[in-house]
Formats: structure tokens, C-alpha cells, sequence
């Protein structure tokens, strides 16, 4: 999967059809589809246990489908016989959790994986996470150990060692649920900057600001199906269907838009 194919030249970074997933008989996912262009920015909005993180595991080959397909650039990458492993080099993924390993420095944490799975030589793996590093003004904690840094922090780390993969496409998982509210704004600033870049993302938030604000599109799930989705203006101002209106009445009614 190297190299510009016909799906990308046209625009085409991620094809979901019709994805079932089910955990112990609950149907998790009911025949989800979804397109994201190269260089989109879609945001997935809903209640806890919508199906938002499942469909990002789903995504990332982290829980395998009952039923459907996923297309990466042209290439299914749920049929037999795909190496998951080769599939992930090309997906960042980041979590709620920021999952360092607290043993190890800043710029350890950032080199591990392209050492290992890129085969980068030190010198090239540091040069390039100091970079990013610097890039997102972290490159004074390149010696602390995570447990020397604020919660924003560290999930900025947490996506700046996703970037250090040179990711395709980024997934982004309620990255600031586990964040104090003063520190949200740092960590969506970061994803700001790299929609801005061009980084095709597909992200889970319950942050419906930034969504409004960043997404070219907004997905709105309930119960395993993406009910409505259109461009942040359109759903946030006239959803169409009375689920997505009873959604985000209550999210006015509770002060988050």
C-alpha cells in the first residue's frame, strides 16, 4: 500500500460500508457507512455508547467486524489475510488515555516506534521528534518523564508520538475527556493546527465547539447508526432529523454549545 493510487488521486482516504459490530449479542455498530476524503476533517458526535469508539477501534483493526468492509486508500483492509501491523503504520490513532510509558523520557516515548517498526536510526528518529517536538512547543520536555507533566501535556506528546509514525490518517478518540477543563484548549489548538495542514482525521469528541469550529463535516450517531451528517453549519443550525435535534437540545440545555 504504497504510493498514490487511483482512490487517492481522487480524493478518496477512507471507505466505511456497511459495518456491523456486536460485543456478547449487543449490537454495537448497525450497519454503519461513511466516506472521508483525503484531507477531511470529520468529527462524531453522540452520547456515551453510540458506537464512536468502536467504530474507531474498528478503523484502526483493533477489534475485528461481524460484517461490512473498510477500504484505506483504495484497499480493503478487512478481507483475509491483511497484516494488521502494516495496515496500523499508516493509521495515528490517540485515546482518552494518554498511554505513555512512564518509564521512559519524553523523546524516548516519541522514538520508540520508529526505531522498532519504521527501522528510523536514532539520530533520524530524534532529529524528527525533536521537530515535532518544537512544532508544538513541547521541545523543553524532551528529558521529563511523563509523570512531570500536566494532562495537556502529555496528550499532546501522546499525539505528537502518533505523528512521529507519519501517519496517513489520524484517529482521534475523546481526546480531552480525561483533560481538566483549563487544559482542553491546549490539546484542541494541536488538532486545530493539523487540520489546518491538510491531516485527513476522523475524530470522536463530545467537545461540540471545536467541531463547529474545525470539522468539514459532522457525523451524528445514536445507537450504532450514524443518524445525520452534513457540514458543521448545516447540522448544528438545522438538523434535519428530530434524534439529532433532541440531541443537541440537550447539549444547549447543558451550557456545551
Amino acid at each position: 500500500m504504497t504510493g498514490e493510487t487511483a482512490a487517492e488521486a481522487g480524493g478518496v482516504a477512507l471507505e466505511i460500508t456497511d459495518l456491523h459490530k456486536s460485543f456478547d449479542g449487543n449490537h454495537v455498530l448497525r450497519g454503519v457507512s461513511l466516506s472521508v476524503a483525503t484531507h477531511e476533517v470529520i468529527c462524531l458526535i453522540g452520547a456515551s455508547g453510540s458506537g464512536k469508539s468502536t467504530l474507531l477501534r474498528c478503523v484502526n483493526l483493533l477489534e475485528p467486524i461481524d460484517g461490512g468492509r473498510i477500504s484505506l486508500f483504495g484497499h480493503e483492509i478487512t478481507g483475509p489475510g491483511i497484516d494488521a501491523n502494516k495496515v496500523r503504520r499508516q493509521i495515528g490513532i490517540v485515546f482518552q488515555s494518554f498511554n505513555l510509558f512512564p518509564h521512559m523520557t519524553v523523546l524516548r516515548n516519541i522514538t520508540l516506534a520508529p526505531m522498532k517498526v519504521l527501522g528510523q536510526p536514532r539520530a533520524q528518529a530524534e532529529e524528527e521528534a525533536r521537530g515535532l517536538l518544537s512544532r508544538f512547543g513541547l521541545l523543553d520536555k524532551r528529558d521529563d518523564y511523563p509523570d512531570r507533566l500536566s494532562g495537556g501535556q502529555q496528550q499532546r506528546v501522546a499525539i505528537v508520538r502518533a505523528l512521529a509514525m507519519r501517519p496517513r490518517i489520524m484517529l482521534l478518540d475523546e481526546v480531552t475527556s480525561a483533560l481538566d477543563p483549563e487544559l482542553v484548549a491546549e490539546v484542541l489548538e494541536v488538532i486545530g493546527e493539523l487540520a489546518a495542514g491538510g491531516m485527513t482525521m476522523l475524530i470522536a469528541t463530545h467537545e461540540m465547539g471545536f467541531a463547529r469550529e474545525t470539522a468539514s463535516r459532522v457525523c451524528f450517531l445514536e445507537e450504532g447508526r450514524i443518524i445525520e451528517q452534513a457540514p458543521p453549519g448545516e447540522l448544528f443550525t438545522a438538523p434535519q432529523d428530530e434524534r439529532t435535534r433532541r440531541f443537541l437540545r440537550r447539549i444547549v440545555e447543558a451550557k456545551r454549545l
